[in-house]
């Protein structure tokens, strides 16, 4: 097999499904950016999860709201909730693996908070027992999926955002999630700092 002709087509697979998303998903990022930067302004926290590569994403993500994206400005308060091992495996070993995240936003989310909810299947149980612990707590939940939404696009609520990729393959998702986990932020930093000079 020749492997340039195997990468060709990983750049031009990316590509083409990126530009197909692109109008699609540039409303439903403008209002998720929305209500995050709501969600700071009235001194909220923006808290994140999933798995695998998700889990990286969710790091990703408060790793740039923390420090900074591409402009400076004061940190802005998010967390990531898959990185505590201690309190993961200790969830995990007392209760189970499904409430590593509910049992977190338990503790450390408030009403008016945001959940950022990952997952390129739709279909974690631990997300979802997040999402619904969320609800429970009267937070919004914005979900960032991949394939048909899963069960958890099913379990989000009318105050809820879906950013979902319509696509079967893991790799496709998460080039997207990447590239709308960078939207969110610069649209965070514009709508708290003004457009860039």
């Amino acid at each position: 097999m020749n492997l340039t002709v195997s990468i060709t087509r990983h750049f031009e697979d990316s590509a083409a499904l990126t530009k197909s998303l692109a109008t699609s998903l540039a409303e439903p990022i403008a209002r998720a950016a929305e209500r995050m930067t709501a969600t700071l302004r009235a001194e909220g926290k923006i808290l994140s999860c999933g798995n695998g590569g998700s889990a990286a994403d969710s790091q990703h993500f408060a790793a740039e709201l923390v420090s900074r994206f591409e402009r400076e400005r004061p940190g802005l308060p998010a967390i990531s909730l898959t990185v505590d091992t201690s309190a993961i495996t200790a969830i995990a070993n007392d209760y189970s693996y499904d409430l590593i995240f509910a049992k977190q936003l338990e503790a450390l989310g408030r009403e008016h908070d945001v959940l950022l909810a990952i997952s390129t299947s739709g279909n974690s149980k631990n997300v979802l027992e997040a999402v619904n612990r969320a609800h429970d707590k009267g937070m919004g939940v914005i979900a960032l999926t991949g394939r048909d939404g899963g069960t958890i696009a099913r379990a989000l609520g009318d105050n809820d955002i879906l950013l979902n990729i319509p696509h079967q393959r893991t790799a496709r998702v998460q080039e997207v999630h990447i590239i709308v986990l960078h939207c969110l932020c610069d649209s965070i930093d514009t709508l708290l700092l003004g457009p860039k000079p």
